[in-house]
Parts: structure tokens; sequence; C-alpha cells
């Protein structure tokens, strides 16, 4: 027969009980601190992360995504990348990039950079990348941190700033040789005048042949002259400094005024229309009028040539673009400008007319302008669509 348990015995298991308890209390407790001590270090390192503001992913070995900060969904706009994998998301393309940046970072162990050039939308942009390996507690990577930099603006400021420079030295060289070659084609000009002034004095002497091919060829040396004379013209005035007296300039009327003088030349080219398109109540710009109007007329000029042999329009614009800027734009349905000479078309003597239709110094004498009225020129443009030139002031206050 069993013995009952004695009182005591009984306060002491329930005492050891309650002692359990106690203690699971505890540890459930320090538990729940751990956990919300956790998620308070989770959201701090995740805003530290979101300040960023560079792309931020973390990337597997195998390429997937495993996290992004905040900046990420405000350049690309993809709602779920986590999972996919890294090119799909980023290149939208099916096989990964090469060279991979985060595949050499995995695979050498030591950071990489590279930069790349793709489209995120309908924007081309250019991104510097950084790949570092996260290792493990024995120093191998185990994921990647990519970082994914936009200096798209820095890239463009660079290439205005290496083009601004090269065409101040080349407006240095410009000046010297104009000045060298107008001292020499002055005298040529001159004696040629001479020649031609007192050829009635000897024709009756001369073989009638002799003679008309003489006045001819005299014709054709002045012709000649002249136009050298136009391209040192062009040439001193790309590289004179702006020396002009600014003032409030009437966008509008500057429009007007050129209009009445290039009138004249489209009527050798009845195929062309041309149309303005001037918006009220324009604020005035800071400017030199003689310069503004030679600016648009060589814009003008430009169009005409563009559309030359084909039937075509020319639009002039003004307008008003945001709270300090003034544009001025000419369009046109002509050729258009191929992509590989985009880049070029600013410089001196770079033409892609025939020869005889033009000196190259017209979008060059456009750019120097610009540059001293403080305004930019933006130039948009399709082959076999047309142009536009776009010229952007700065209202004066």
């Amino acid at each position: 027969m069993k013995t009952p348990p004695k009182l005591e015995d009984l306060i002491g298991i329930e005492y050891s009980k309650l002692g359990f308890f106690r203690e699971a209390q505890e540890k459930i407790a320090q538990l729940h601190a751990s956990t919300v001590e956790l998620e308070r270090r989770r959201q701090q390192i995740q805003a530290i992360l979101d300040g960023i503001t560079d792309v931020m992913a973390v990337i597997t070995p195998e390429g997937r995504i495993t996290s992004v900060n905040r900046v990420y969904y405000e350049v690309f706009g993809d709602s779920s990348p986590v999972g996919r994998a890294c090119y799909r998301v980023f290149r939208k393309q099916e096989k990964p990039c090469r060279p991979c940046p985060a595949d050499i970072a995995f695979r050498t162990n030591r950071l990489c950079r590279q930069e790349h050039i793709y489209t995120v939308g309908d924007v081309t942009r250019h991104f510097e990348i950084t790949a570092s390996p996260l290792r493990d507690s024995q120093g191998r990577p185990c994921h990647i941190l990519l970082l994914k930099r936009d200096v798209t603006l820095e890239r463009e400021y660079q290439a205005k700033l290496n083009h601004a420079e090269k065409m101040s030295t080349v407006g240095l060289l410009a000046a010297g040789v104009a000045h060298e070659i107008n001292n020499p084609l002055t005298a040529i000009l001159g004696f040629a005048q001479a020649i031609k002034k007192r050829l009635p004095e000897v024709r009756d002497r001369l073989p009638e042949d002799f003679g008309s091919d003489l006045e001819e060829y005299m014709g054709i040396i002045l012709d000649e002259c002249a136009r050298c004379q136009e391209i040192v013209q062009g040439l001193l005035s790309f590289s004179r400094p702006h020396s002009g007296t600014m003032i409030a300039v009437d966008l509008n009327g500057c429009v007007r005024d050129t209009v009445r003088l290039i009138r004249h030349k489209l009527k050798e080219y009845p195929h062309i229309d041309l149309h303005q398109e001037c918006a009220p109540d324009l604020p005035p710009i800071r400017a030199t009028p003689s310069d503004i109007k030679q600016l648009l007329l060589n814009l003008l000029l430009n169009a005409v040539d563009a559309m030359a042999d084909q039937r075509g329009r020319i639009v002039i614009r003004t307008g008003i673009r945001g709270a300090e800027h003034v544009v001025l734009e000419v369009r046109d349905t002509g050729c258009g400008i191929a992509p590989k000479d985009l880049g070029k078309i600013f410089d001196p003597f770079f033409t892609t007319k025939p020869v005889g239709r033009g000196t190259g110094m017209g979008l060059s004498m456009c750019y120097t302008i610009a540059q001293a009225h403080d305004a930019s020129i933006e130039v948009e443009s399709r082959q076999g669509e047309g142009s536009a030139f776009r010229v952007v002031f700065r209202k004066m206050t």
C-alpha cells in the first residue's frame, strides 16, 4: 500500500513548478526584448541604407537579389526585385552581363568598380557601379553589396567642359590663322581688283578669246577672294571675345527683324514654308540684339540648307521654361543629323554640306554667342525627319 504524499512534498513539487514557470517567463521576456532590439537595429540599418543616395542591392553568388534600398524603387520603379536575377532586373536581359562586376568581386574576393551605360525607362543613364564582397566568419565572400551611382549629369557636364576647353583652344588658333591669312588675302584682292579695273585699257590689244578668258578668270579670283574673306571674318567673329553692350532685349522683336532679313533669301526656295509661333508677353533677356539676330539668322540658314533640295517647313518658336528661362527654338523638317555627327556640329569648319554651300562656321558662331550670353543650346535631331535647335536664355532680373 502506497504511502500518501506528505504536505511538505506537495508544497515542494508546486514550488518547483512555480520556479519553472517563472524561469520560462523570464526567458520569454528576454527573447521578447532581444526581438525588439533586433527589430530596432534592423530598422536602424534599413534607415541607413535608405539614406544612401545610390541604388543599393545585396546579391547572392548566383546573381539573385536578396534586398534593395529605397532609392532602387525611385530609379527603377520595379515593385518586386527580390529573388530575381540582377541582370533581368537592371538590364532587362536574359543572360548575365559580361563583364559582370558582382561576379568579378565574388571570384576575386576584392572590390570591383566599373562604369556602364544602359537605358532605364526611356532615358539613357551612366552608372558608376561598385561591387563589394560581404564575407562570412572565415573571410569568404557569401554575398555581394552592389552600389549603382547615377553619374549621367556629371558625364554631361564633363563633356560640356571638355568641349568648351576645346573651343577655347580652337578660338585662339583661329584668331592667329585668320590674321595670317588676312594680310596676303587683302593684297591678292587689291591687285585683282586693280587688274580688272585696268583691263578695258588693254582689251583692244589682246586677242578676243584671251581677253574674254582673262575677264572671266579675274571674276572667279574676286569671287573666291570674297569667299575667303567671309571665312576669315567668320574665324575672327568666332574667336573674338564678346564686347557688345548687353541691354534688355525683346526676343520676339529679334525674331521679327531676322525674319524680315531672311524673307528675301527664301524667295529662292519657294518649296520651304516659314512659320512663327511667338509666345505673347515674353519677358526680356539681357543680351546684345545684333548677336541674337546673328545667332537666329545662322540657325535659319542652317535649316534652309537642310531643305534646299526638298519641300519642308521651318518653325520659329519662343516661350517660357520654368520660372527663370526663355527659350528660342528653330525646328525644320529637313534631312536631319546623323547620330555620329551630333557631337561635332559646333566644331569650327565641320560641315556635311556639299563644297561651296557652307564654311562650317555658322553653328560654331551660334555656340560662341550662346556662351557669351550664359545660354545653352539643345539639339534634337532624327536623320531623315528633321532637327530642332533650342537656345535657352536666362530671364532678365
